[in-house]
């Protein structure tokens, strides 16, 4: 499992491209027949991505993890961005459907991944964070989803955010997890941006359109840096940090953060002629 250590914002300023993409990068990890992770220093997050293809696949318990099993003294929020799908947890089968939630609690011994059809495989995209207490296995379908719209057509952040794992909807230990889908026309997501010294966050982008690009934007607020990212890349955004984009073409995204709290509005904003 790869590691991604933690980076000091005075230490970030002097990064140049290739650096920053070692330090907070994760791309190329969906691979068919696959289920690859990251474990990052951020919270102890891990970042991973299953995609089964004919067979079924077990999420495996890494070395470096130290426990019995992978959910021992963690919990785990996965979300599907492709073909129908199955997770199968401690024996329990649940479809998984694309935009669609799983939250498995602390404690569960096994959880396979399946696809429904091989020619149009699931990709899971999984966040793990330690986990204090047990709670309980849920699904929530995409339809459910707690919904709010935000922006416009005219400043081209016209979104619409779904949360899944928060305070008011699947209850968790410190994961707090959704998706934001940008309407037709619109590129920019995150602003104005924020910062939350209480929490680490992690983007996965998806749905990008072939041939187009993301351009991801971290660092504190008056000292920002740009990394460019690609359909079904991840990447880490520690507290002191703003994590915002804009893409070439409209996508989806999503975030997922662990700390502190369970609060989303816990945020410090940036204003817009601040930004430098």
């Amino acid at each position: 499992m790869k590691v991604l250590h933690s980076v000091h914002p005075e230490d970030f300023k002097s990064y140049q491209t290739a650096l920053i993409r070692e330090r907070f990068l994760i791309d190329k990890q969906v691979q068919p027949g696959q289920i690859n992770c990251t474990y990052t220093h951020y919270d102890r997050m891990i970042v991973g991505f299953a995609n089964p293809t004919d067979t079924e696949l077990l999420l495996p318990n890494y070395p470096n993890l130290r426990a019995e099993y992978f959910l021992e003294r963690r919990e785990i929020g996965i979300i599907n961005v492709a073909g129908d799908g199955v997770i199968i947890a401690d024996g329990q089968t649940f479809n998984v459907n694309k935009l669609d939630c799983l939250y498995i609690g602390k404690g569960t011994k096994s959880v396979h991944f399946a696809s429904k059809n091989a020619n149009e495989p699931a990709v899971f995209y999984i966040l793990s964070a330690p986990a204090h207490a047990q709670h309980p296995t849920t699904l929530l379908s995409h339809a459910d989803a707690v919904k709010v719209t935000l922006g416009s057509a005219s400043t081209a952040n016209h979104r619409t955010i779904n949360k899944y794992i928060h305070l008011e909807g699947t209850k968790s230990c410190q994961l707090v997890m959704g998706l934001t889908i940008l309407h037709d026309g619109s590129v920019w997501n995150t602003m104005p941006p924020h910062v939350h010294d209480r929490r680490m966050e992690a983007y996965f982008y998806f749905d990008v359109p072939e041939g187009q690009k993301i351009f991801h934007y971290m660092g504190e607020g008056d000292e920002t840096r740009h990394i460019t990212m690609d359909n079904y890349d991840a990447v880490v955004s520690p507290p002191w940090s703003i994590h915002s984009g804009s893409g070439t073409a409209s996508y989806s995204f999503i975030w997922g953060m662990a700390g502190e709290n369970l609060d989303y509005t816990d945020m410090d904003a940036i204003t817009i002629p601040n930004i430098r």
